[in-house]
């Protein structure tokens, strides 16, 4: 885990495939990798196996429920409470300077709303971190179903965040 990286991306729990093979985004087709790559988050093209990589470009990743299940509507609302919890001591405790919740479900659950705003950057400070919002990169996300409708999410926040992984890695 990188101290104070640059972005936290929070997913909210394993899928089925990451719960298997234990690293993040690691379903089938999942494009979150290629998103961070095509967006110039990243300077290379990872894969869910290089996701301690992260920590290459000052990354970190955790999830608000580290409970594995095939879809995220298996969640209890016990659960999700507890993880809101925990997210915020993590954040307060990592300092990171951009919270970039990978999923518009994510918003809601983190700031107790009971609207999900869209994908882009929010007014909210979490314990101090600016928070940005990219679609969930699954292919079970109907609303942004395809590469070329989340990419522009990705740009946005590597602009947001002020990275510019092409040009140097840390």
């Amino acid at each position: 885990m990188t101290e104070r990286p640059t972005i936290l991306f929070v997913g909210i729990n394993p899928g089925a495939t990451s719960g298997k093979v234990g690293h993040h985004f690691a379903g089938p087709g999942n494009p979150f990798y290629r998103l961070l790559f095509a967006s110039g988050l990243t300077s290379e093209q990872l894969v869910a196996a290089d996701d301690q990589r992260l920590v290459e470009w000052n990354y970190a990743l955790v999830n608000i429920v580290g409970r594995t299940t095939r879809t995220a509507a298996e969640l209890t609302r016990e659960e999700l409470v507890r993880g809101r919890e925990q997210l915020a001591r993590k954040v307060k405790a990592m300092k990171p300077e951009v919270v970039a919740l990978v999923g518009v479900t994510l918003y809601p659950i983190v700031f107790g709303r009971t609207s999900t705003p869209g994908p882009g950057p929010k007014p909210e400070l979490l314990e101090g971190a600016r928070v940005f919002v990219v679609p969930n990169p699954s292919g079970l996300n109907a609303t942004y179903p395809t590469f070329e409708a989340k990419l522009p999410w990705f740009v946005a926040l590597a602009e947001f965040a002020n990275v510019k992984a092409r040009a140097s890695r840390r």
